[in-house]
């Protein structure tokens, strides 16, 4: 509390026209227009950006439960018809839009190829009284693939933005800088003097702007990688229930 009041404390002293704040505030509170207007800029990339992160890991960590969930589920059950019960309650999975395309195209195909067995459907693959055929094995992976890619498209959202701000802001901060550095030599210049004492305040508000863009860039860049390695993983995980998926249409419905 004593770190966040400070510089509100600071800014409230300024404004009252008391002693001007020294320190980053005090930077930034005699920083030209310009330099706030870049430092405005980028503190909406880092808001959002944090905002996407966080949002980012709330749901990831909320699909990895319920892809737990939703595998125990369909390793334990005999008829597809019980893991469809449960698909509505999983539905942060990613692996449930696998399931539910796949087993609507096996459902269509079951009905077109015997209508008598359409009660029977895709329900209990392992059944040994009625054994449904299968049309084409292929159409079924072709709508997981198509599935697979709707699903990892939803869970590519919003990451590209964190990659933006990583490239980008750093040089919106540079650009802040050697603009703020142009308007110190400005200065000097006017001043007609070289003392550090009137050189080192106009370079030093300019850095801060190089400063807040690697402040907002930094972290954009770890969690650009490490939620792009999540969805690689959650790729890979669609990749083998893909192929579970498709092992057990073959066994029972061919």
């Amino acid at each position: 509390m004593r770190t966040l009041g400070s510089p509100l404390v600071a800014l409230l002293e300024q404004a009252q026209g008391g002693a001007v704040p020294t320190g980053y505030v005090g930077l930034i509170a005699r920083s030209s227009p310009v330099s706030k207007a870049v430092l405005l800029i980028l503190a909406v990339f880092s808001i959002v950006s944090w905002s996407i992160i966080l949002y980012k890991l709330i749901v990831f960590r909320r699909a990895e439960r319920q892809t737990t969930q939703f595998l125990d589920v369909f390793r334990r059950s005999s008829k597809f018809s019980e893991v469809q019960a449960v698909c509505r309650s999983l539905a942060e999975s990613p692996l449930v839009g696998l399931f539910q395309s796949g087993y609507a195209e096996l459902t269509a195909q079951l009905r077109q190829a015997a209508p008598a067995e359409a009660a029977v459907g895709p329900s209990n693959p392992r059944s040994t009284a009625v054994r449904p055929t299968l049309k084409s094995l292929t159409a079924v992976d072709r709508a997981l693939m198509r599935a697979a890619v709707v699903e990892i498209n939803k869970l590519e959202r919003r990451i590209p933005f964190l990659a933006t701000t990583a490239s980008l802001t750093p040089f919106v901060g540079l650009l802040g800088t050697v603009l703020g550095i142009m308007s110190a030599f400005e200065g000097i210049g006017q001043t007609g003097s070289t003392n550090l004492g009137v050189v080192a305040p106009g370079i030093a508000e300019a850095l801060v702007a190089t400063a807040a863009g690697l402040f907002a860039a930094i972290p954009a860049v770890y969690f650009y990688n490490h939620l792009t390695n999540k969805v690689k993983i959650y790729a890979s995980e669609m990749d083998d229930f893909a192929m579970e998926f498709l092992n057990i249409s073959e066994r029972n419905f061919t």
